[in-house]
């Protein structure tokens, strides 16, 4: 009995199964894997943003400066970035001087198969023994763009798969930045050869596709970006250019502000003449795009008092 009950077992299991697979009845698939996500490590937030807007959500971005009462010409890593640069395959820097510490810090972190994407050499702008190189790069619109692409072939290098939506994210980013180019443009023709001032070079890229021309001192400017004591002439002259009107408008650095930037900002604003604050980090809640545009748009608007 316990044999016939076996074999009518294994004729009913197979009566059962082939109407389950012989009717073209469907089975559901395995759902498709993830995608993987690329660890990237950026410098500064500026990056992190543009590496976000290439990558999508195939990307996790960490930035290292964020806040902007953080210098990077100071910075020193805690143990969270050592971390996480030891974990990146792609890091994005700015170079130039500007964020030395991440060479170090990838160096100590014994991370050497990360692949680097330097904005300054992406630039092409550097010449070696350049002493006097304006590494701000972020505030040039082609550097930014030929960037693009080269954040897009890192992030392809790590993640074969996501190739395509890299490449289309970096082209959708660039339609963007050709926007702000275009409002760059609208002011060249306006204002071509007006007059402006800084308080340190950061903005410079952005003032001369402006067609604009900086007639700051040189001595006071260096003296700002180096953190050095401006000397009492240079600051005498600065103001004097400012109490004669001398300029249209004057662009500050919010980030590196000293009794000597806040007595040239005063003397602005007394001479009425606009001033237009300017940042190195993104400000809270805006994306590198819109940063850009409202920073060019107030720069348009200062020059229409």
């Amino acid at each position: 009995m316990r044999a016939f009950a076996g074999r009518g077992l294994v004729v009913v299991t197979a009566a059962v199964l082939v109407p389950l697979f012989g009717c073209g009845a469907s089975v559901t698939p395995a759902s498709a894997p993830s995608p993987a996500i690329v660890p990237v490590v950026a410098s500064t937030n500026v990056y992190g943003d543009v590496v976000r807007q290439i990558g999508g959500d195939r990307v996790r971005v960490v930035s290292v400066i964020t806040d902007p009462a953080q210098d990077p010409h100071s910075y020193e890593a805690d143990t969270r970035t050592r971390l996480e640069l030891s974990r990146a395959e792609v890091v994005v820097e700015n170079g130039g001087g500007y964020d030395g510490f991440v060479g170090d810090l990838l160096r100590s972190a014994n991370n050497s198969s990360a692949e680097v994407v330097n904005a300054v050499e992406v630039s092409g702008m550097y010449r070696p023994g350049e002493e006097e190189f304006n590494e701000h790069v972020w505030y040039d619109m082609p550097t930014m763009s030929r960037l693009a692409d080269r954040i897009a072939a890192a992030l392809a290098t790590a993640s074969p798969d996501g190739s395509d939506a890299f490449r289309k994210n970096a082209a959708d980013f660039k339609e963007k930045l050709r926007a702000v180019e275009d409002a760059e443009a609208r002011i060249r023709e306006d204002h071509a050869g007006a007059a402006v001032a800084v308080t340190e070079p950061v903005p410079l890229y952005m003032i001369e596709a402006c067609g604009l021309r900086n007639v700051t001192p040189p001595d006071f400017s260096e003296a700002v970006e180096e953190g050095d004591e401006v000397s009492p002439r240079v600051l005498r002259e600065t103001l004097d250019l400012l109490a004669d009107r001398k300029a249209e408008t004057l662009v500050y650095n919010e980030q590196t502000s000293s009794p000597q930037t806040e007595r040239v900002q005063q003397a602005a604003r007394d001479n009425g003449i606009p001033v237009v604050p300017v940042t190195e980090t993104l400000p809270p809640g805006k994306d590198y795009i819109a940063w850009m545009t409202d920073n060019v748009d107030a720069l348009g608007r200062a020059l229409e008092k």
